[in-house]
């Protein structure tokens, strides 16, 4: 079966809930990371208590409580990156044994299309967790890099240049934030994704569903509106 006839097993609805997928994956990570001033996400908001938290530890003495914080936080980068790479291999798997996978959805009487489709399906859920292990695994090592440059903050906070190791510091841990979110945001899309073995418009209401949660978290949850009230204080 060549590429052009595989392609015609999936219909209209199907390109349009795959783009609707892809684009409700970018355009939801834009609208976060790039909200505007007068209405910030709280991912946004974070990077101001980030940035406080390194200038804060330049006084604190001795240094062991951030420390805790920054090894708790790479435990969780490790946690789901371990989860991550459990998944792919689960799906990869799957992939190589569909028959089962056949076998369910007679039983459930959905599609009966062949096994191709399925794989598809399939593979297009594990570029999102891949691409979330890609995003945890790199977050790991920016908090890394950050402890690293924790450790190299100056004690006298007269030396010239503590206050510059810290904003380095705080870059370090910002990035690594970010990165850690974007592996989130895509672990919520691919467990959305799954929906498409239901169907198209099954996979377009997940896709709709996972929108309002990541909004709804991101812009109009009780956390946001704690932090909105420290910023306004």
């Amino acid at each position: 079966m060549d590429i052009l006839s595989r392609i015609h097993l999936f219909g209209f609805l199907d390109s349009l809930a795959v783009a609707l997928w892809l684009l409700g994956w970018v355009g939801i990570g834009l609208a976060i990371e790039r909200a505007p001033r007068h209405h910030p996400s709280v991912s946004v908001l974070m990077v101001r208590f980030r940035r406080e938290w390194m200038r804060e530890m330049v006084t604190r003495q001795p240094r062991i409580f951030d420390a805790s914080i920054l090894a708790s936080l790479r435990q969780g980068t490790s946690f789901f990156a371990s989860a991550s790479m459990i998944a792919i291999g689960g799906g990869l798997a799957l992939v190589g044994n569909t028959e089962h996978l056949l076998g369910l959805a007679r039983d459930l009487s959905l599609d009966t299309a062949p096994a191709v489709v399925w794989e598809v399906k399939l593979l297009a859920v594990l570029l999102f967790v891949t691409n979330a292990f890609l995003k945890f695994v790199w977050s790991h090592r920016l908090f890394g890099y950050c402890a690293v440059t924790m450790a190299a903050v100056p004690n006298d906070i007269e030396d010239p240049n503590v206050l510059l190791r810290a904003d380095q510091a705080a870059d370090l841990n910002i990035s690594a934030a970010k990165s850690f979110n974007r592996g989130m945001r895509s672990l919520y899309f691919a467990l959305g994704g799954l929906a498409w073995l239901l169907g198209a418009a099954a996979l377009i209401l997940a896709t709709l569903i996972t929108l309002l949660v990541l909004w709804r978290r991101e812009f109009a949850s009780d956390s946001r509106r704690a932090l909105m009230k420290s910023a306004q204080s």
